[in-house]
Parts: C-alpha cells; sequence; structure tokens
C-alpha cells in the first residue's frame, strides 16, 4: 500500500505521477512511482512506458534537473495496446515533505505541485489548511489528482493523498485472522486487529495494521469509526456471539461477516431472533464468509477469498472525496482545469 510513501525520500528520488489520461491508460491519474538510482518503488502501470519513465526519472537524477513534464501517445510511440495518451509529472521529491507525508499517512493531505517555472510544491491538509511549502494558486477539492493552468500558462499537478477509506475491525488472531492480515497489508485500508491471546500477534505487523490485545474486545466494536467492516473470527463460539450482538446493535456498520458454515449461521440466527434482533438485520450479516465457488478452506485461500469480497464492498461504499471546495492558497485570476 503506497510503497511510494512509505519510503519516502531517504535517497534523491524523483516522484513520478499520473497527471492526465486520455483515453485508454494502464492506470488512473494520481498513480504515482518512486524511483531513485537503484530502486523503483510502486508503479504507473508497467511496460514500455513504465521502462521510459525510469530512463526520465534516472536522466533528472544524474542530470540535477527538478522538473520534467511529458506526453506519451502509448500507440504510436510506445507501442502498448491501450492506445490511449498519458502524461507524466515528473519532481524531485523533497525529503521533508516527504517525511510529512509519511507521518500523515492517516490523514488526507494535498499536494500542488508547478509543473512550469520554479519548482514549487506545497502540502495541505484533507480541510485546507496550509502545512508547507510555497503557496500556489487557488485550487479546488471536487475531484482527484488534475492538471490546473493559470491565464499566464503556468501549469500546477493538484493531487491529492488521501488517507485509506476502509477500516476493517478483525477479531481473531488465528491461522485464518493472520493470513489475512497479510493479504491485506499492501492493499489500501486500515486494519484494527484484536485478540485477547497477546502472544498470538507477530512481533511487527504490517504497517496499516494497529494491533489490540485486550480481555475487552466488545469495547473495540464501540470504539470503531462509522461505517466500519467488522469481520469476526475467533477462537471462541461464545466470543463470536457476544461480538455479533455488539456489532448488531451499531446502527452505522459497513460491513460484517462471521466465519463459519451455514450450520453456524442458522445457530447465529435464532439466537439473535431470541435476543430481539430485528430479521432484516440479521440477513446483513455476511456467514458463510468469501466468494462463492470457492471452496477450498486453507488459510490463505480463504484469505485470498475474504480480502477481494472485501474489495468489492470497499469500492461499492468509496464515494468522491468531499464536496465541492476551494482551497485559497494566494491570489489568482481564474485558472482551468484538464482532465
Amino acid at each position: 500500500m503506497d510503497d511510494w510513501l512509505s519510503a519516502g525520500a531517504c535517497a534523491p528520488s524523483i516522484l513520478v505521477t499520473v497527471a492526465i489520461v486520455e483515453g485508454s491508460g494502464p492506470r488512473e491519474c494520481g498513480a504515482k512511482m518512486l524511483v531513485d538510482a537503484t530502486r523503483v518503488l510502486d508503479t504507473i502501470g508497467g511496460g514500455h512506458l513504465e521502462h521510459r519513465a525510469i530512463e526520465t526519472a534516472r536522466a533528472m537524477l544524474a542530470g540535477g534537473r527538478a522538473r520534467h513534464f511529458e506526453r506519451y501517445a502509448l500507440g504510436p510511440s510506445l507501442g502498448q495496446c491501450c492506445g490511449g495518451v498519458v502524461h507524466l509529472s515528473f519532481e524531485l521529491f523533497d525529503a521533508a515533505q516527504a517525511a510529512l507525508l509519511g507521518q500523515r499517512r492517516q490523514h488526507d493531505s494535498w499536494r500542488v505541485s508547478a509543473i512550469d517555472g520554479a519548482p514549487e510544491t506545497a502540502l495541505f491538509d484533507g480541510d485546507g489548511r496550509w502545512l508547507a511549502g510555497q503557496r500556489p494558486p487557488v485550487f479546488a477539492r471536487d475531484r482527484g489528482a488534475y492538471v490546473m493552468q493559470e491565464p499566464d500558462g503556468r501549469r500546477w499537478l493538484v493531487d491529492p493523498v488521501f488517507a485509506p477509506r476502509a477500516h476493517l475491525v478483525l477479531f481473531g488472531a488465528g491461522h485464518v485472522g493472520t493470513a489475512i492480515v497479510r493479504a491485506l497489508a499492501h492493499l489500501p485500508c486500515h486494519v484494527t486487529w484484536v485478540d485477547e491471546r497477546d502472544d498470538m500477534f507477530p512481533a511487527q505487523a504490517p504497517a496499516n495494521v494497529t494491533i489490540e490485545a485486550t480481555d475487552l474486545p466488545e469495547a473495540l466494536v464501540a470504539a470503531a469509526p462509522a461505517n466500519a467492516s467488522y469481520l469476526v473470527m475467533t477462537h471462541s463460539h461464545a466470543l463470536d456471539q457476544r461480538l455479533t450482538e455488539a456489532i448488531m446493535a451499531r446502527p452505522d456498520v459497513g460491513w460484517f461477516g462471521l466465519i463459519g458454515s451455514k450450520t453456524k449461521r442458522r445457530q447465529f440466527e435464532h439466537r439473535l431472533l431470541a435476543r430481539g434482533v430485528d430479521a432484516a438485520r440479521i440477513d446483513t450479516m455476511v456467514c458463510p464468509i468469501g466468494l462463492a465457488g470457492i471452496t477450498n478452506k486453507a488459510p490463505a485461500v480463504i484469505a485470498a477469498s475474504v480480502c477481494a469480497q472485501l474489495l468489492t464492498v470497499w469500492e461499492a461504499m468509496q464515494g468522491t472525496p468531499s464536496a465541492f471546495t476551494h482551497i485559497s492558497a494566494r491570489p489568482s485570476a481564474a485558472i482551468t482545469e484538464r482532465t
């Protein structure tokens, strides 16, 4: 998940961003790749386009060049079957701003970087408060990455760096829970991983995981953010039952999955109905979990199936960023926007 952000810029690095896509392209606007003299982190889509971009980035490092912007016709010039046109922004990644973004990875940020003229870059938080760098012209937060142009022709890349919208509260650090955490390690989500048994957790968890070893796991249900997803797979059916009741009591559950067979589901349905839980609410409980048609019960297979299921849920839940908002950075005449 966002290796370019995790790595920061320990060595001089070029950040490559997909700024404009016309027609079909291998990655969306805002996709990034960090290139230094020896490493390439993340991807802008692979193929000849990425090969050329890496060459350009390393030539910039060797020549001391801070900015570059280039248009690539994928079919005619690169022989890629996507057939569209991709515009890439290349910039020397400021180490201080890289560190600040790394610290803010659980919070929304905006980068506004000059394509033309002096190599200026500014950072803003998700509410539009200026954090660092030179103040750019006014820009809007109603979309993803885009290029805006001032009347004098100077262009800027407006580039959101959003915190993961998906939050999973995972109860259970057994074989399947551990496999799911591994599978989610590089996906755009945050995981709160809960178990009573502290010795079940690994010595080091992925960067997007918060470990909670507690004798009161139900408290983590109450503490979870609105519209979080929940996955219950503990070592105890009695604990599964208590957690299920706690989750059912919340009106703002994004998704709830319970590991188990159809028989376990029927048992839980009966108990929940006896405790007065509404039948329509019980119908939202996903049990068994995973994609239909995958029957292998190996932990890694279950994890792959459940993670694919979660991704379909999260993509369906994901909306646009905030409502249309202008951020006033410095006085400017009207600007135009390019997609």
